[in-house]
């Protein structure tokens, strides 16, 4: 239901109306966020915090909704607003008509805002660039309704809680959360019940006049996941000079952000640390303003793509879900012993009656089978091998869920249906309502066995027996032969034809039945193992399509299908790591030229987006508009979008390693399209790895002591 509300500035002298549509997710695409997980705040990009999303939130609750800036009976015109870093923003606005005596304004107010853990500052600051004195009242709006996330993400406008004022401070607390705010200097007339903060002020010519107003908030029982140390960051920092400044760019804005989203976890209460010491550990928020927690898949994903930035983010996400590993079964939280959760929330989210998750939930077929193949992964990269055998039991247990629990029907493909009623109807990563769909547009009917997550499951019991048989545990023998027999399964069941020839249905439905539609899971496939070359072939061939490769990027389904739509959250959008993902499969399985094509869109997608590409985008394609249009309600930054950046990058230098093995490779594949490219920053085995690429693709490398670099022509067949 569309409504209209009205909204007064700080000194009742100017009346704004405000169009809000309850009951709907609102639109964040034109907001400007700055965060330092678990904080956030959102707004315009006049800065102005007032109504839909717009707020400064901490660990899942707005702290406030409203910190607006007037100056009565003139009117303040913005001029120029947006990030000058993850955690910072400046904005500036004029005051039309003061003190000017041509045409010219003459005086400013710059706004610049700060999030860290549980505080935000916004310093507001006037000057007089004219030659006359002037005078005028200024009035700070604040107000909060202390909603939780979920309220907030269905677009409810929920009342706003009665400020008390405590020792000159404005307070509001409920629910055991508190909030205070505090001006520096105090104001000239503080007006409680209406939230409203006045200043006077007079200016000389040149003189300039400023506030500091801070809010704080604070949960009773602390933060449920701790923000980083500031100082204490998990990775190099990698810094790219490439003859597309693009890239380069494109980098360094994504792992700004990734910095800003990092949280902590430390030992849990029975002492079952998982690592040396119970040190905290650290691990990557899915994203801001709806994810900024501990979502299994994404924070594995996300920690996976950085590995070539050194591996301690890796131990740390894979302890973090370790010591949440299930180990009962219990079908409220979707647990089965050995499963890796979905995601971790303070309370229960209660979107609606049909819909409720519990605080800490299970319901995710991928996560577990990723969980493992993160472990193989980090380990070739260079985990220290005493940190990888104190986590081969919870290894064991993974393995365990895929055969025991993961192939619900007996066919022996891992599959998944919402036992709860209330929960996802989907649980791979596209796990909107509608995102598996029949070419006809017919919903599939679970339980469902995704294409990709046969994927995932193969790779993670070639990758789990290799950490079997490298550390001397017994079993890998079988799970090679589970991952064969997996293979040819998925071979006889999947493989169907359309006019364009062979292809993997996106799933099998409850009734064993293939769901035809065509999508960008192919691209997940690519590179696990799973398929032969002449499949691989097949699938390069699909991806290079225009109906799946957009121009920004690889869309979710095919612009064929029926159900079709480009704003689609799972059925036609662009999602960064999703084509990232695609890219790397490609070049795993030999074929750079479609790589090349995705990563290119993906870069032109970047730039339109100031360098920090968002979870997910509408997929209408280059053909349609140079400029890709956002989604309007999704996250940015996300985790994994951010960290498709460095994926990208690994792909395009053709990076491995086998640091148990004593190698590193580096065979770039597309390097060259950038070149000269020169990059910094990197890591294996715990040392610094760089690597130059000229124009004419010759390349040299600087790798630790130790390990021999491999280098192949390979990743040049088209």
């Amino acid at each position: 239901m569309d409504t209209t509300v009205k909204t007064h500035d700080t000194n009742d002298s100017v009346t704004a109306t405000r169009s809000v549509t309850e009951g709907l997710t609102p639109f964040l695409h034109d907001t400007v966020v700055t965060l330092c997980a678990p904080s956030f705040a959102i707004s315009p990009a006049d800065g102005q915090l007032d109504g839909g999303a717009d707020g400064f939130y901490h660990g899942d609750s707005r702290a406030l909704t409203r910190l607006t800036v007037a100056a009565e009976g003139i009117t303040l015109a913005p001029v120029a607003g947006g990030l000058t870093g993850a955690d910072r923003a400046d904005f500036r606005a004029l005051l039309r008509g003061l003190g000017e005596v041509t045409a010219d304004p003459v005086v400013a107010l710059r706004r610049g805002r700060t999030v860290s853990s549980g505080r935000l500052e916004e310093t507001f600051e006037i000057s007089n660039a004219g030659t006359r004195h002037v005078r005028f009242r200024l009035s700070v709006g604040v107000a909060t309704d202390l909603a939780r996330m979920e309220r907030v993400r269905s677009g409810d406008v929920p009342d706003e809680v009665p400020a008390v004022a405590v020792e000159g401070q404005l307070a509001w607390s409920r629910d055991g959360f508190a909030v205070r705010l505090l001006s520096t200097p105090a104001p000239d007339a503080l007006d409680t019940a209406a939230g409203r903060l006045s200043y006077d002020v007079e200016l000389a010519p040149s003189q300039s006049w400023s506030v500091l107003v801070v809010c704080t908030a604070a949960h009773d029982d602390g933060d449920q996941f701790p923000a980083a140390p500031a100082d204490q960051v998990p990775w190099r920092t990698p810094v790219l000079h490439s003859a597309d400044r693009r890239f380069d760019r494109w980098l360094e804005q994504s792992v700004a952000d990734l910095d800003r989203l990092r949280l902590t976890d430390g030992p849990s209460a029975d002492g079952d640390t998982d690592g040396e010491g119970g040190n905290t550990d650290q691990f990557l928020a899915a994203g801001a303003p709806w994810y900024l927690t501990l979502f299994g898949r994404d924070s594995i994903w996300a920690a996976r793509m950085l590995l070539p930035l050194g591996t301690d983010l890796a131990a740390g996400t894979l302890r973090t879900l370790a010591r949440r590993q299930s180990r009962v079964v219990d079908p409220a939280t979707e647990e089965q012993p050995g499963k890796i959760l979905h995601e971790v929330r303070r309370t229960a989210l209660e979107f609606t009656d049909a819909f409720t998750l519990p605080p800490v939930y299970y319901g995710t077929v991928d996560a577990t089978p990723l969980w493992i193949t993160l472990l193989h992964d980090a380990w070739r990269w260079g985990l220290d091998p005493q940190e990888v055998e104190q986590l081969l039991p919870h290894t064991e247990s993974a393995l365990s869920w895929m055969r025991d629990h993961g192939e619900e029907g007996g066919d022996g493909f891992l599959k998944y249906i919402d036992h709860t009623g209330r929960g996802l109807a989907n649980q791979g990563w596209k796990d909107s309502d509608d995102a598996i769909l029949h070419r006809d547009g017919r919903l599939a009917a679970a339980p469902l066995a995704l294409c990709e997550v046969q994927a995932y499951a193969y790779e993670a019991a070639r990758g789990g027996a290799a950490l079997l048989r490298a550390f001397g545990r017994p079993g890998a023998d079988e799970w090679e032969a589970w991952a064969e027999r997996l293979a040819g399964r998925f071979r006889k069941r999947f493989w169907m034809e359309d006019a364009q020839g062979p292809y993997p249905a996106v799933a099998l439905d409850r009734d064993g039945r293939p769901v035809d539609s065509v999508t960008s899971g192919f691209g997940h496939l690519l590179g696990t193992g799973l398929l032969n070359g002449e499949e691989s072939a097949l699938l390069a061939a699909r991806l290079s399509a225009p109906d799946l490769d957009s121009g920004h990027g690889l869309r979710t389904l095919s612009s064929a299908s029926v159900g079709f739509n480009p704003y689609g959250y799972h059925t036609g959008s662009i999602w960064p790591h999703d084509t990232a993902i695609a890219v790397h499969g490609l070049v795993r399985a030999g074929f750079p030229r479609p790589a090349a094509s995705l990563a290119a869109g993906l870069l032109t997608a970047s730039a339109d987006f100031d360098a920090r590409l968002p979870e997910v985008f509408a997929g209408h394609g280059s053909q349609a508009s140079t400029r890709p249009a956002p989604y309007p309600a999704s996250c940015r930054p996300q985790a994994w979008a951010a960290a498709a950046s460095v994926l990208v990058l690994r792909s395009a230098l053709g990076l491995d390693a086998d640091v148990p093995g004593g190698t590193v490779t580096v065979a770039p594949t597309f390097a060259h399209e950038y070149g000269p490219l020169t990059t910094t920053g990197l890591q294996v085995a715990g040392g610094p790895l760089g690597v130059t690429v000229t124009a004419d693709g010759t390349t040299s490398v600087r790798a630790p002591e130790g390990l021999t670099v491999v280098t192949s022509d390979a990743g040049r067949r088209m």
